[in-house]
């Protein structure tokens, strides 16, 4: 049974919120309360696994409740339920919350939300990973992308196109962008997936605002850093971003699909920014280690932290509101026999760019498990498949060397 709070100052709002929900006593404990300040004493004794709070309440606001929800309480992840909140004060509120959706929502949308939200708690084991995970309000991008996006911000001709190249290039920058604009707050209705697409909807003034002000990219110092390289991240992740790419083209998808798989292929690596970023000399040592033995980076990584990097991106990437089958190819990227459906997904493209790429790679590195898996292409009929991939592998390839 999962723990959910509701927090909204208006008690009709509650009992609606009631009746939409009681389909689902079966499956949470729900808690409705009034106010931010009872919220906290009842948190104070229960363990929550969400919390979704009005904005706009009188004595503490959304904004404030949150931030104090993150402080003492971050495994619980929070989402923003409301319907006139300050641009100005959701803008400022970006690294605390993890989702916004905005009223009116159908019980729909408000339960599968929240049923999302609790799936994903069943990733990570650990509650320490997942309080680190939660706590994140952004991911590290290479200094120098992060000060060339600055002197493009700050130069007088600045244009969307010269902003959307720059964070197009930096991993942390674009799953930031994509969080925000698939937020409910800016009211796409639908999801994102193109980088430049993103920052073109979200506009100039709010890409200013949000780097200038608000600060919503970090400038991470890699000096403490022995054995990870930002760069050598970013390299691959492009790299299998496109492959993976140009698999699903091949196999005739539709754009949204397309677009859903470069994603993946650009983010499946991101659970290391997280990790390097957050236990870097911890994960010093596991790299380090599986280069002098015969264990995996996934098996040292597990053994260290109860976890992989592909099951802390794939629940940061999840909670942060990124689409299903990007969620999806993130976390069974290495395994993908664990995932239950068997058809062409975008988890497919990116698990076969990945082992190819590592298994024709002739760089020395930390050992891994990125080999195909076999079992799962036979059961989704796909193995027939393969050669003509590993054709297209190899001209993208030839290619680049030229």
């Amino acid at each position: 049974m999962k723990n959910v709070i509701f927090v909204d100052d208006q008690p009709n709002v509650l009992q609606g919120l009631k009746r939409m929900l009681r389909p689902m006593r079966g499956e949470w404990e729900m808690t409705f309360v009034e106010s931010g300040r009872e919220a906290l004493e009842i948190m104070d004794g229960r363990s929550f696994d969400v919390i979704v709070s009005d904005m706009q309440m009188p004595e503490m606001d959304g904004a404030r409740l949150l931030t104090e929800v993150m402080k003492k309480y971050p495994q619980t992840i929070r989402i923003v339920l409301s319907g006139h909140s300050d641009h100005n004060a959701v803008m400022h509120s970006v690294g605390i919350i993890h989702q916004f959706l905005a009223k009116p929502c159908s019980s729909d949308k408000l339960k599968y939300t929240v049923a999302r939200a609790c799936a994903l708690r069943e990733l990570l084991d650990d509650e320490n990973l997942k309080a680190m995970v939660s706590r994140l309000e952004s991911l590290p991008s290479l200094p120098s992308l992060y000060a060339e996006l600055l002197d493009v911000l700050n130069s007088p001709d600045v244009s969307l196109k010269k902003v959307a190249e720059v964070i197009s290039k930096d991993v942390a920058m674009t799953v930031k962008i994509l969080q925000l604009v698939n937020s409910a707050f800016f009211g796409l209705g639908r999801s994102i997936a193109n980088p430049t697409h993103a920052v073109t909807l979200l506009g100039l003034e709010t890409i200013k605002a949000l780097v200038l002000s608000v600060k919503v990219f970090s400038n991470f110092d890699i000096e403490n850093m022995k054995n990870v390289s930002l760069e050598e991240i970013w390299k691959h992740s492009v790299q299998i971003g496109t492959t993976a790419k140009q698999i699903a083209k091949s196999e005739e998808s539709d754009e949204h699909v397309v677009e859903n798989t470069f994603m993946a292929g650009l983010l499946h690596d991101v659970g290391k920014l997280v990790l390097a970023a957050n236990l870097s000399e911890q994960y010093d040592e596991v790299i380090s280690l599986s280069r002098q033995s015969e264990m995996s980076l996934e098996e040292a990584e597990l053994n260290t932290f109860g976890a992989t990097h592909a099951e802390l991106g794939s629940y940061l990437i999840g909670i942060w509101g990124l689409p299903d089958p990007i969620v999806e190819a993130i976390a069974f990227h290495h395994n993908p026999s664990k995932c239950p459906e068997k058809s062409f997904l975008p988890l497919t493209a990116v698990h076969v760019a990945n082992a190819l790429e590592h298994d024709g790679s002739s760089e020395e590195e930390e050992s891994s498990t990125c080999k195909l898996d076999h079992e799962y292409l036979e059961k989704t009929r796909l193995d027939k498949r393969l050669s003509e991939w590993l054709t297209l592998w190899s001209a993208m390839n030839e290619r680049e060397d030229k």
